[in-house]
């Protein structure tokens, strides 16, 4: 009898030591299936973390044995174009969009997410919201668009981040 309750509390130890970590990144642009898709593909490029999407919730939970392993994770959702508010302090949706705060009249912009005409959508959605912006380029598949008016580049980032997407500033 001593001998199954020890061989219990270990493995009950043992799963505990490996329990892996998650974090949930929620405000993600995740309008349709592609989005779903490609929000877990890219989070499954990263060795050693999955991505479950939930779409009608809005959300990615990144899991994994370790918060570094999960940081990794959470750049590259950033990397595909995606953005969002991490549940967990230490994990960092933090952008590196090349933006400067300067006033521009056009911009390039690469690397947001556009699988759809819904996704085109939400970038027409928050490029309205940016005082100066004019017109843009952005269509569906696209891997970059262009913007134009007389806008500040970083109010274009933020725009799109508060719809669940990002980029970065091209040449």
């Amino acid at each position: 009898m001593k001998i199954i309750i020890l061989s219990i509390t270990a493995a009950v130890g043992l799963s505990l030591s490996v329990r892996a970590d998650e974090v949930k990144i929620s405000n993600v642009h995740l309008c349709c299936k592609g989005c779903v898709t490609g929000a877990e593909k890219a989070v499954g490029s990263v060795s050693g973390v999955t991505a479950t999407a939930d779409q009608a919730a809005g959300t990615v939970t990144l899991t994994g044995a370790d918060s570094a392993l999960i940081q990794k994770g959470a750049t590259a959702l950033l990397k595909a174009g995606y953005f969002g508010k991490s549940s967990d302090s230490n994990i960092k949706m933090e952008a590196k969009t090349g933006a400067k705060g300067a006033q521009t009249q056009s911009m390039h912009v690469e690397g947001v997410h556009l699988c759809c005409a819904k996704c085109v959508k939400a970038v027409d959605h928050a490029l309205k919201s940016v005082p100066g912006v004019k017109e843009h380029t952005a269509t569906k598949g696209a891997e970059s668009f262009e913007v134009t008016g007389d806008f500040n580049d970083q109010e274009v980032f933020t725009a799109l981040q508060k719809e669940g997407l990002t980029g970065k500033a091209g040449k």
